[in-house]
C-alpha cells in the first residue's frame, strides 16, 4: 500500500511506525511542515492502559518509552494555604520532545519516509495517488477545513484563557493550585515529567484573564521573552520557590473542543486533534492521538494485504466504529473537567480544601468515591468524616445517608424517589395503585418519596389518567396514601404540582411521552402565547389574558391548600419541560408582549406569582420547592447562565431548592444525553445562585448518589426508573456499603431481609466493598482490537 500521512506530531508517527510493520512493501511517507525538533508544550501523561496498548503494539517503542518515563502516584489540591493529597492514581510522564525523538527513531528504522520543514501536496493530490491518506494535521486541519461539507465539525471555544509552560521545579505528585489573586481564582496544573522538569500550565477564566491585564501585553510569538511569562513568574514566585519559568513559544490559547459528524472522506481518514479533541485536565490529545493511531493500524492489519476500494473502505469504517465511543467518551469526561475548570472561581470558597480535592478528582463523572476508594482508602474516609462533620455528626455515614434539613423538614438521607407519570387515575383520583406504587417505595427506603405531577384542574392534566387535586375526593384519596408513608415508613412524602399548558389533552405515553392529541374528547389548552407544541399535529392553545391567569393562579392555591391538609411534607411547582409555568419562562414558547413577555424578567412574573400565592397557602414551616429545566437544548433558548438568573428569582422569593433538569420544552431539542447528563446544571446553579439543589437524571448507582453528595454538586438526588425496577433500591444500597445506620432503617417486617442483602465476600477478602463501575480510562483501544494485537 502507498500511505500517506499529514502532521509529524505524535499520533501520525505512531501510525506510520505501525503501518510499516504491517508488511516490507509498504511505502509509508509522513509530511510536516516544521522542523524535526520544533515542539510546543512540555510533558505528556499516560495512563497504565494507554502504555499497555503501546507495548503489545510496538514492544521497542514501549521499551523506549519505559526506560525514561516519570512515575507518580499522588494528586494534590492546594487551596487556601491547605494541601490535600490523594494517593493510588498511578501517572507517568514523559517529555514530548524525547517522545517524538523516540518516534522519529523508530519510524525510520522500519522505513519510513520522514519529511520534515515540508508543506504537504494537497490532500486531493495525495488521495489521488495514495490508497490511505492520514490526516493527523491537528487542531487547525486544513484537511478537515478542505472537506468541511463532509466531516461537518462543530468547533467550541471554552471560557478560560491558559499557557503551557514548563518549569525546572520537579514537583513530587501532580499539582492543582488553586490561587486567589486581586484579579480573580487562577488555577495551575504542574506535573513532573523528567529527572530536572516539570509542566506548569496557567489557567484562568477570560474575566480574570482581562482584570489582570494579560489581555493588553504583546505577544512574541516564536520568542521566549514574553511579558505574560514574566508576570506570571512572578505572581507564581511561592510556588517556583526560586525555580525558573521555561517558555516554549509561549502563548494564551483558549481551548477549543473539536467535534466531527464522521471521520472518513473515501480514502481520507482523520486522526487525533483532526477529528476530535479533549480538554487536557483529562488526558492529553497527544495519548488519544496515539490510541487512534494504533485502532487504525490494527484494522488495516486485519485486512487484505493491500487495502482498497470496499476493502479499504471497510477498514476506515471499523476504526471509526471502534474508536468512536471512547472517543466520545472521553469527550463527555473533558467537558465536565473543562466546565469545572471555567467555573471554579464561582465556588471554590464555598467548599473546605477536602471537598473541593474530592470534587477535582471526580470533575469528569467517571470516577467516583467508590473508586477513589479503592485506590486511597484514607482519602475517602477524611472527606466522609469532613462531610459528617458539616451535618453536625460524630459518626462517619455514606454521604447518600446523611440526613438534609429543608425549612422544618429533616429528609432522613439524600435519595427521593421522582416525581413519574403513572397514568393510571380515573377523573384525577389516585387509587390503590399509587397507595401501593408510593408505600413501596417509602418502604423501600428513600428519604423522600414525590407523587406524579398533580394538576390543579381538570383541563391542568396532560391526560385523562393523570392525578389531581381539585375535588373532596382527590384530597381524601390523597391523604390515605400520605397517611399510609407516615405510619408505616420513615420517609417524607411530597407532592409536584403542575398544570399541563400547550402538552395537555394528550394520549396516554407508556413508551414514552410524545404528546399526541387525543382522538376524541379533547379539551381546550392554554399558553402564554397559541404556539403549538409539534406545529401541525397538537391543538393550538389559547393564548391566557390576565383573567384566566388570575383563575389557574387561585386554582394552584386551593390545591395547594388541599395538599398540607392530606398531610404532604413538602410541595414542589413544576416549572420544566414545557409545561405551563415552563412555557412562560422560556422564550421559545413565550412570545407575549405585554408585562409577562419579553425579558426574563417579565416572563417569570407569572410564574413567581403563582409561586407566591402557593407559598402564602402553605404552610410556613413545610418546604417549597421548584423544578426548572436549566436549558431547553436549542439556541435561542433556556441556557444554564440564564437558569441560575431564574433560580436566583425564585431563592428571593423564598424557594427552598431548586429541582433541576432539562430540556423537554419543545420537540425539536438536540439534547446532550449521557450519564450524570443534568449533574453539572445542578452544580453550577447551586454553586452561584446559593440555593440547594437536587440532582436528577442518569443517577443509577449509589456510588453516583454518594460521589454527587460528597462532591458538592447537589445537596439531594432525584432517581425514578431505577424504583421501578427495585422499590427497595436505597435499603439495598444501604447493605451493600454494610450500613445499618441512621438514615438507612429498615421497616420493622423487612429486618429479616436486612442480613440477606449485605454482599457476600469470599475467604479472604478485606478492604471496603467495591462500588461503581471500574474506572473509565475511556480512550484505549477496544477488546476487539487488542485481541488481535496479543
Amino acid at each position: 500500500m502507498r500511505i500517506a500521512v499529514i502532521g509529524g506530531g505524535p499520533g501520525g508517527l505512531y501510525f506510520a511506525a505501525l503501518a510499516r510493520q504491517l508488511g516490507q512493501d509498504h511505502e509509508v511517507t509522513v509530511w510536516e511542515q516544521n522542523a524535526a525538533d520544533t515542539t510546543t508544550g512540555f510533558g505528556i501523561v499516560f495512563s497504565d492502559w494507554s502504555l499497555g496498548g503501546i507495548e503489545r503494539a510496538d514492544p521497542v517503542i514501549d521499551r523506549a518509552i519505559s526506560a525514561e518515563v516519570f512515575s507518580w502516584d499522588a494528586i494534590d489540591v492546594q487551596v487556601r494555604g491547605e494541601t490535600v493529597r490523594s494517593r493510588g492514581h498511578r501517572l507517568r510522564a514523559l517529555s514530548r520532545m524525547r517522545l517524538l525523538r523516540i518516534l522519529h527513531d523508530r519510524c525510520r528504522s522500519v522505513g519510513v519516509d520522514l519529511r520534515f520543514s515540508t508543506q504537504a501536496p494537497p490532500v486531493d493530490e495525495l488521495a489521488a495517488c495514495h490508497d490511505l491518506v492520514v490526516a493527523a494535521d491537528g487542531i487547525s486541519s486544513p484537511t478537515r477545513a478542505r472537506y468541511a461539507d463532509v466531516f461537518r465539525p462543530q468547533i467550541v471555544t471554552g471560557r478560560c484563557k491558559y499557557m503551557w509552560l514548563g518549569t525546572d521545579r520537579v514537583f513530587d505528585a501532580f499539582k492543582l493550585f488553586v490561587q486567589d489573586t486581586p484579579y480573580g481564582v487562577m488555577q495551575v496544573h504542574a506535573y513532573p515529567y523528567a529527572q530536572a522538569a516539570s509542566t506548569f500550565s496557567v489557567e484562568m477564566h477570560e474575566r480574570v484573564w482581562r482584570a489582570a491585564g494579560f489581555g493588553d501585553m504583546p505577544q512574541r510569538q516564536g520568542t521566549n521573552d514574553d511579558d505574560s511569562m514574566a508576570r506570571l513568574a512572578e505572581m507564581f514566585a511561592g510556588i517556583l520557590g526560586g525555580h525558573r519559568l521555561i517558555g516554549s513559544n509561549p502563548r494564551w490559547l483558549s481551548f477549543a473542543t473539536v467535534r466531527t459528524a464522521t471521520w472518513r472522506h473515501g480514502n481520507v481518514v482523520l486522526l487525533g486533534d483532526a477529528a476530535h479533541t479533549a480538554h487536557y485536565s483529562i488526558g492529553p490529545g497527544t495519548k488519544l492521538a496515539m490510541e487512534d493511531a494504533l485502532t487504525l493500524a490494527e484494522c488495516l492489519r486485519a485486512a487484505p494485504r493491500r487495502a482498497t476500494g470496499p476493502a479499504l473502505a471497510r477498514v476506515i469504517e471499523e476504526y471509526e466504529a471502534e474508536r468512536r465511543p471512547p472517543a466520545a467518551s472521553v469527550q463527555r469526561a473533558a467537558q465536565g473537567s473543562l466546565e469545572w475548570l471555567e467555573n471554579l472561581g464561582d465556588f471554590h470558597s464555598r467548599r473546605h480544601p477536602v471537598q473541593l480535592a474530592f470534587s477535582f478528582l471526580t470533575r469528569s463523572l467517571r470516577v467516583t468515591r467508590g473508586q477513589l476508594r479503592q485506590r486511597d482508602t484514607e482519602f475517602v474516609a477524611r472527606a466522609d468524616r469532613w462531610m459528617a462533620g458539616a451535618c453536625g455528626l460524630e459518626e462517619t455515614r455514606p454521604p447518600m445517608f446523611l440526613p438534609f434539613r429543608l425549612r422544618g423538614l429533616t429528609v432522613k438521607n439524600r435519595v427521593i424517589v421522582s416525581p413519574m407519570g403513572m397514568f393510571s387515575a380515573e377523573d384525577g383520583v389516585p387509587g390503590d395503585f399509587h397507595l401501593v406504587h408510593l408505600g413501596a417505595k417509602a418502604l423501600g427506603g428513600a428519604g423522600l418519596v414525590m407523587t406524579e405531577m398533580v394538576s390543579p384542574s381538570p383541563g391542568g392534566r396532560v391526560t385523562h389518567r393523570c392525578t389531581g387535586m381539585y375535588t373532596p375526593g382527590h384530597e381524601a384519596s390523597w391523604r390515605r396514601i400520605a397517611e399510609f408513608v407516615h405510619q408505616n415508613s420513615t420517609a417524607a412524602i411530597g407532592m409536584q404540582l403542575g398544570h399541563s399548558g400547550r402538552k395537555g389533552s394528550s394520549r396516554m405515553g407508556r413508551k414514552g411521552m410524545d404528546h399526541v392529541p387525543l382522538r376524541s374528547g379533547n379539551w381546550d389548552l392554554v399558553a402564554p402565547s397559541p404556539v403549538p407544541y409539534r406545529p401541525g399535529v397538537s391543538q393550538v392553545p389559547r393564548e391566557l389574558d390576565e383573567a384566566e391567569m388570575t383563575e389557574i393562579r387561585q386554582q394552584f392555591t386551593q390545591a395547594a391548600g388541599m395538599a398540607a391538609r392530606a398531610g404532604f411534607d413538602l410541595l414542589e411547582l413544576h416549572c420544566a419541560h414545557g409545561y405551563l409555568l415552563s412555557s412562560f419562562i422560556s422564550p421559545l414558547t413565550n412570545q407575549r408582549r405585554d408585562r409577562y413577555g419579553g425579558s426574563l424578567e417579565n416572563r417569570l412574573r407569572f410564574p413567581l406569582e403563582v409561586f407566591d400565592a402557593v407559598r402564602a397557602a402553605w404552610p410556613g414551616g413545610r418546604p417549597l420547592t421548584v423544578r426548572i429545566s436549566a436549558t431547553d437544548w436549542v439556541a435561542g433558548g433556556i441556557d444554564v447562565d440564564q437558569a441560575v438568573e431564574v433560580a436566583r428569582a425564585f431563592a428571593a422569593h423564598g424557594v427552598d431548592a431548586i429541582h433541576v433538569s432539562t430540556g423537554q420544552v419543545i420537540p425539536d431539542e438536540v439534547p446532550g444525553y449521557g450519564r450524570l447528563h443534568q449533574v453539572p446544571f445542578a452544580e453550577k446553579i447551586r454553586g452561584l445562585a446559593g440555593v440547594p439543589t437536587i440532582a436528577v437524571g442518569g443517577i443509577t448507582s449509589a456510588d453516583d448518589v454518594n460521589t454527587i453528595i460528597l462532591a458538592g454538586r447537589a445537596d439531594l438526588c432525584s432517581l425514578g426508573r431505577i424504583h421501578l425496577s427495585d422499590p427497595q433500591w436505597t435499603l439495598r444500597a444501604a447493605a451493600e456499603e454494610d450500613y445499618a445506620g441512621p438514615g438507612a432503617d429498615w421497616p420493622a417486617p423487612f429486618i429479616a431481609g436486612a442480613k440477606a442483602a449485605r454482599p457476600r465476600r469470599g475467604p479472604g477478602s478485606s478492604g471496603p466493598p467495591r462500588t461503581g463501575a471500574p474506572v473509565i480510562d475511556g480512550a484505549g483501544p477496544r477488546p476487539a482490537v487488542l485481541a488481535r494485537n496479543r
